[in-house]
């Protein structure tokens, strides 16, 4: 598994619950772990879903 840093994606969101803090829009579900071990745990594979958030200058 390669490490995949949700933080710099563009689909991640932080929610506002304590139980379910990590979000990500691309594939519609929040949880309380980092949504990359989400993926990989439940499917076996790397997120494939990644896109580095651009940040305007």
């Amino acid at each position: 598994m390669k490490r995949i840093n949700c933080r710099k994606c563009e689909y991640y969101f932080v929610t506002w619950e304590a139980q379910r803090p990590h979000g990500c829009k691309a594939y519609g579900f929040k949880s309380p772990q980092i949504p990359s071990l989400v993926v990989f745990q439940s499917s076996g594979s790397d997120c494939t879903m990644f896109k580095e958030k651009s940040f305007a200058k």
